[in-house]
């Protein structure tokens, strides 16, 4: 079965690479592993940018420093995709 919209349990990380959504958030998982994956790339592309911004331009290629951009551009995508997934089930969650 052939479908372009996955079940309402998972939601489509943003991709370009592709036409169909191959990589999904699971709308179900616990708000702390949601979290962790969160953490983990928003830690990972930190300490990336931290490393990059000390180092000196004029060392690398052009090809390089676009290869250094999408990498963190596909980590902040990430965590910005995880992140609305968060924010959706905390804005849902009634309040007491």
């Amino acid at each position: 079965m052939t479908t372009n919209n996955p079940p309402h349990r998972f939601t489509p990380m943003s991709q370009f690479a592709t036409d169909y959504p191959v990589l999904l958030i699971d709308n179900d998982a616990p708000i702390r592993e949601l979290h962790n994956c969160v953490s983990e790339r928003l830690n990972a592309v930190l300490k990336y940018l931290n490393l990059m911004a000390c180092t000196s331009l004029p060392d690398y290629a052009e090809n390089d420093i676009n290869t250094v951009t999408n990498i963190a551009l596909i980590l902040i995508r990430d965590v910005h995709d995880v992140f609305r997934v968060i924010e959706q089930r905390g804005f849902d969650t009634p309040t007491v």
